[in-house]
């Protein structure tokens, strides 16, 4: 089949990949569509020591597997587990310590004509969410997992820091609590889209914002991360949603001084995302850039790493 291959931080088209098999339990799945995150762009720059096809954000049509399943589109949560180990049994299994993560770690990703996953993994999408929107269910559901881990009301003072593809995300979710919220970023573009949405924004080099009960960082750079802590409140909350390829240096003494919460934030409930998407809360069809058949994937990820890009699918049917 054809696909995209990671090896060396070197990403390369090839024709002659074997197709997978869905080993016991697990369904095969045609991929449809599939969008390049920044986890994408990081493993190319080293984050991990990945071998393999990258890609986890995806929707496809199920061709093997089980009978309630086949011919249905489905987005996959992307940690397939043990179910054995302490975490698992602890209700953790996005920490089972013998995972495997489509496209990040020991299991090729969606960035092929096919993939194979946990059939406990699938999720249907609704009949009426296009296939690019589907693409969304996973960093959508990352987005929600920030409102299982701290307790957001409409009393709460929200800073989101960043405006690029996951900030998005996280702002029109937050938006829906009702909390206050304010998204800074650096494209006054951009930020007028969370306008649209009442959501309050302001550009990093004129805000002088602080005082927030927590602070969301997804911009995915140094200074993203000191602005948000900077603009906490003594006992805020610090939720950090960046994946970062080398090492970040961080000021600790505010961190002691003011007794900084650090909450980190990975992958989310996929059942309450894809509802979002069927009712249309979560606006995502002006977050998709560009849409590159399969064969151009290289020029997508080009595309991708272009400073201020938005969401680069890619689309497996030409």
């Amino acid at each position: 089949m054809q696909g995209l291959w990671l090896e060396e931080q070197t990403l390369s088209f090839r024709a002659d990949l074997p197709q997978p098999e869905a080993p016991t339990g697990e369904a095969l799945v045609r991929v449809l569509r599939a969008g390049i995150c920044n986890t994408d762009l990081e493993l190319l720059r080293g984050y991990y020591p990945y071998r393999g096809i990258p890609g986890h954000e995806f929707v496809g049509e199920v061709t093997d597997g089980p009978e309630e399943l086949l011919g249905r589109r489905v987005a996959g949560e992307i940690n397939a587990v043990c179910g054995q180990c302490r975490f698992c049994r602890a209700g953790l299994s996005n920490h089972c310590e013998r995972r495997t993560v489509l496209g990040i770690v020991n299991r090729n990703g969606a960035f092929g004509e096919y993939l194979t996953l946990p059939a406990a993994n699938l999720h249907l999408v609704p009949d009426s969410v296009s296939a690019e929107a589907a693409t969304f269910t996973e960093p959508l559901a990352a987005a929600l997992q920030i409102q299982t881990q701290v307790n957001i009301t409409p009393q709460t003072r929200v800073l989101v820091a960043g405006d690029g593809k996951l900030g998005q995300l996280i702002a029109q979710t937050l938006a829906l609590t009702g909390c206050e919220l304010w998204v800074v970023g650096r494209h006054p573009a951009k930020l007028a889209r969370l306008a649209d949405f009442g959501i309050a924004t302001a550009l990093v080099q004129e805000s002088a914002l602080g005082g927030f009960d927590v602070a969301v960082e997804c911009t995915g750079n140094p200074e993203g991360l000191a602005l948000a802590l900077d603009c906490l409140r003594p006992r805020g909350t610090l939720v950090l949603k960046s994946t970062y390829a080398g090492r970040v240096s961080l000021n600790m003494a505010p961190i002691v001084v003011n007794e900084i919460t650090l909450v980190g934030s990975r992958c989310g409930p996929f059942a309450p995302a894809l509802r979002l998407l069927e009712t249309g809360k979560i606006r995502t069809e002006d977050l998709v850039e560009a849409v590159y058949p399969l064969e151009a994937g290289l020029e997508a990820f080009a595309q991708a790493q272009k400073r201020g890009a938005l969401k680069i699918l890619l689309n497996m049917e030409g």
